[in-house]
């Protein structure tokens, strides 16, 4: 066993600290789509651990956390999360699971325990099923506090492990030692069995991990960023279908209406990181359900279609994909426009505020075909979602015919109500996951009959005036987010740093806030 050496942050700002893998690789060859397969008879029992008991990677004290906090130039991590209470003890699992058409693989996730002399350190503790965002990091392992990507375990240490309570956060299907070829992106069913999978493997691992002071207290909180704000909701659903037991659940920042979403986007939408996600999104239903296209040109343009299927996750970076050609940075449609009907939407400009982020998403050496984009766009007039362009019913498309929009149906979460009290946090700025997203599912609970109870609905970004239990925070998030403006003001923008705080927003200035939030909410119940 060995003590952590967290990551150097002294003199690091907050943006520094905290930048996440927004909402975000791997080999060349290109992969042919199999026929959904049903699990073979013999495969292992879900959520069983692969190795028992699980590998130790380190502790981390709560004195060693807590200089490493304090010592941060920019002390908002700190004063978000208080002083650490406990050590914590890492734990990385490897268990059971299924992939994407149903077959058996394997997956990995981070066990945090909490450990000490403090009544709040030890006997039955609170567990936190936690879900993080995109990220092309084949390699990436949530357990690994000491890697340069790996912000979201830090803040999940720092918030709720150090606190007392069992942090579990699965790496997903697809990453780290995963046999998974791939990674079944937004995928509602497989990666709310993968959630699930890992939360029964961590809490067999719980009594022979060696910190039998530390016990499961039977109460089970649920939440995610990002993709991981969908995957929190869609596992939510499925454990709520299940029977099973869920204390409080806090998706933050998902697609959650995702045929909606997407149907933005293809309206000209673009929203900021879409090449990676819809990579990542296309080539996953692709492997899921094998009837998105018959081959990978009908989709993506001729110089990235081949071996885009296995193209991420990937060990080589982002910047490295774009400076070889294998992706476009920014690009994902033409910027001619596929028909005469969809010039306005070529870019869109509205609202107002985003038009900068719609806009880059148009350029030469773009991904999306200009005629996939057609189809898409026609299904979507004929097929309309009630929730966008502007919203009627609020519902899915009754009828798509478009096989990715009928995978979008199939995977949107406007179709289920939640009976645990439940928290959505994110900011009505936000460039990557727009805010009518979530508006459309607190519209969707309301409009129930009977309506639903015990939703709260949380916009970091409305302001300093709302009274209300989390105003300290937005208050905070407010004086973040002017730092950045006025950082990037003193570096020279000339636009009152407007595109820096877009930059910053999904990524790093929403996240922190929003998980404090989300501890708050889950202490009052």
């Amino acid at each position: 066993m060995k003590t952590l050496p967290l990551p150097a942050i002294a003199g690091a700002t907050l943006l520094a600290l905290l930048t996440l893998a927004a909402c975000g690789g791997g080999n060349d060859k290109t992969a042919d789509s199999p026929a959904p397969a049903a699990p073979a008879a013999t495969a292992p029992v879900r959520g069983s651990l692969v190795q028992d008991p699980p590998q130790m990677l380190a502790t981390v004290t709560a004195g060693d956390l807590k200089l490493q906090l304090a010592a941060a130039a920019d002390q908002t991590l700190f004063g978000l999360s208080g002083s650490p209470v406990c050590d914590i003890a890492i734990f990385h699992l490897s268990y059971n699971t299924v992939g994407g058409r149903n077959e058996a693989t394997t997956a990995s996730a981070a066990l945090m325990v909490p450990m000490g002399t403090d009544a709040r350190c030890r006997g039955g503790r609170p567990i936190v099923l936690y879900a993080h965002g995109t990220t092309t990091n084949k390699s990436f392992d949530i357990a690994d506090l000491s890697g340069s990507d790996n912000a979201e375990g830090l803040l999940l240490a720092a918030l709720f492990a150090a606190q007392g309570t069992i942090v579990v956060a699965p790496n997903y299907a697809g990453y780290d030692t995963s046999t998974l070829g791939y990674t079944a992106y937004l995928n509602a069913d497989q990666q709310s069995k993968d959630m699930i999978d890992a939360l029964a493997a961590a809490r067999t691992a719980l009594p022979s991990a060696g910190q039998r002071l530390t016990t499961d207290g039977g109460r089970l909180f649920i939440t995610g960023y990002s993709q991981g704000g969908y995957v929190a909701m869609a596992t939510q659903r499925a454990m709520q279908a299940a029977g099973m037991t869920v204390t409080a659940a806090a998706p933050m920042s998902g697609p959650y209406a995702l045929s909606a979403f997407v149907d933005a986007v293809f309206g000209g939408q673009v929203n900021g990181g879409a090449p990676v996600y819809f990579t990542l999104l296309i080539a996953g239903y692709q492997k899921s359900y094998g009837d998105v296209y018959g081959s990978p040109a009908e989709v993506f343009e001729t110089q990235y279609a081949n071996g885009i299927e296995s193209l991420l996750p990937t060990t080589v970076s982002r910047s490295e994909l774009y400076a070889l050609g294998r992706l476009p940075q920014y690009a994902l449609f033409s910027p001619i426009p596929p028909d005469a009907g969809s010039a306005a939407q070529t870019p869109a400009t509205q609202p107002a505020a985003l038009a900068r982020v719609f806009a880059v998403g148009f350029g030469s050496g773009n991904l999306i075909t200009n005629a996939f984009r057609l189809s898409y766009l026609q299904d979507a007039r004929s097929a309309p979602d009630g929730g966008w362009p502007t919203q009627t019913t609020g519902m899915v498309a009754a009828n798509p015919q478009l096989p990715l929009r009928k995978a979008l149906v199939r995977n949107d979460l406007r179709n289920w109500s939640p009976t645990a009290p439940t928290l959505l946090c994110g900011g009505s700025g936000d460039p990557q996951v727009f805010w009518f997203n979530t508006q459309l599912m607190q519209n969707y609970w309301s409009t129930r009959t009977p309506a639903v109870s015990g939703v709260t609905v949380l916009d970091m970004d409305a302001g300093t005036g709302v009274s209300d239990s989390y105003a300290s925070l937005r208050d905070k998030f407010a004086t973040a987010r002017n730092a950045v403006a006025i950082g990037a003001i003193a570096q020279g923008a000339t636009d009152g740093g407007a595109s820096a705080v877009l930059e910053a927003y999904h990524s790093t200035l929403v996240p922190p806030f929003c998980l404090a939030a989300v501890r708050q909410f889950f202490d009052a119940q």
